[in-house]
């Protein structure tokens, strides 16, 4: 079983890879268009995913600095979320008036 391994991991690279390529929007795929990558990945087994997953995606950071999340809204948990505290709040006093 063991010699069967890297076998399975050069396929399993490769079908993430062409999966992750297939859902990637046109507009973050870089270098080339979308259809030389699915080729080039189908095609270089082993180099073809690993260039893909490196190069061939825009790839979004994660926004642990204070500019990362600029002009994207963040979420928030319910009990810190300004908005739903207040929907709870008139909810709790429609339900208070109705049953009065």
């Amino acid at each position: 079983m063991l010699r069967y391994l890297p076998f399975l991991l050069i396929i399993a690279l490769t079908i993430y890879a062409f999966i992750d390529c297939l859902n990637t929007p046109e507009e973050e795929v870089k270098h080339l268009p979308k259809a030389m990558w699915v080729l080039i990945i189908l095609l270089f087994s082993i180099v073809g995913p690993v260039v893909w997953l490196f190069a061939g995606k825009k790839r979004v950071t994660s926004g642990g600095g204070r500019g990362g999340t600029r002009g994207r809204s963040q979420w928030v948990a319910p009990d810190d979320n300004p908005e739903f505290l207040k929907s709870l709040r008139e909810e709790q006093e429609n339900k208070d008036q109705d049953s009065d």
